[in-house]
């Protein structure tokens, strides 16, 4: 159960990743409520990201800045080693290049969500934690994006932020939390309908089944479906159908809190 209650999530999506914009990346946004944007550190150009916030906006969608490590290459989704400082230095400047196009739109950033591995990252390892806090609080926001139960939640609560318990529909989990690696068989969920029933269960039932078929307790105040999937707009639709169809509120965090 979320700390709203089961009755009330969030519906978010990763977004602003492609180098062209498509159909299919806006009509994720007719079912999401709230969207992480990447800011070009790993993919993503600043038409596709302008027009995709312009979007995102025109429909009262909250607004994320999707930070990553500065990797276009690995679509952010190699583990570097980089220092602390620096760090923190590259998320404060994602966060500021995606606030300056949000502003000159009318709108604003409300969060902070990681991307890849710099979202497992944090999740373990504590000095990256530690560098993704302090970061959050230099850009002078409050609600950061995280997978519940991992080791920066602890540090971003006792420095003063809200952590935003997120989970996956549309990802695979192993029995410990973590999700199945990518390249894996299980890793990704495809089939928009069983994303649906996935998000399902997360929100009514407080949990799903792992990949190897164990009950998993998972928390969860937002659900993530994967913008770059190509059932995402699918997925996104069918998912909100389902949630509003068992009695579930759907609505932004930020507009909760």
């Amino acid at each position: 159960m979320n700390t709203w209650g089961v009755a009330v999530v969030d519906l978010n999506a990763d977004l602003g990743e492609a180098e062209t914009l498509l159909s299919p990346d806006l009509a994720v946004l007719d079912s999401v409520t709230s969207a992480n944007f990447s800011c070009g550190f790993h993919a993503g150009t600043p038409e596709v990201i302008q027009a995709s916030l312009d979007a995102a906006l025109e429909r009262g969608v909250t607004i994320g800045a999707h930070v990553s490590y500065r990797d276009r290459q690995g679509f952010g989704r190699r583990p570097l080693e980089v220092p602390a400082p620096q760090l923190r230095a590259d998320i404060v400047e994602q966060y500021g290049i995606l606030a300056d196009m949000a502003t000159r739109s009318g709108g604003s950033v409300a969060y902070i969500k990681p991307h890849g591995a710099l979202y497992n990252r944090m999740g373990v390892d504590e000095a990256v934690a530690a560098a993704v806090v302090e970061a959050v609080r230099e850009c002078g926001l409050r609600l950061l994006v995280a997978q519940a139960g991992t080791a920066v939640v602890g540090l971003a609560v006792a420095a003063g932020l809200e952590v935003i318990g997120e989970a996956f529909a549309d990802r695979g989990y192993l029995p410990d939390g973590r999700l199945v690696p990518r390249g894996n068989p299980d890793a990704l969920v495809t089939d928009p309908h069983l994303v649906a029933q996935r998000a399902l269960s997360l929100v009514t039932r407080g949990g799903i089944d792992a990949a190897d078929g164990t009950w998993l307790a998972v928390a969860c105040e937002t659900l993530c479906v994967h913008g770059d999937t190509p059932s995402a707009s699918e997925s996104a639709r069918e998912t909100r159908a389902a949630l509003e169809g068992a009695g579930v509120t759907v609505r932004s965090f930020a507009r909760s809190a």
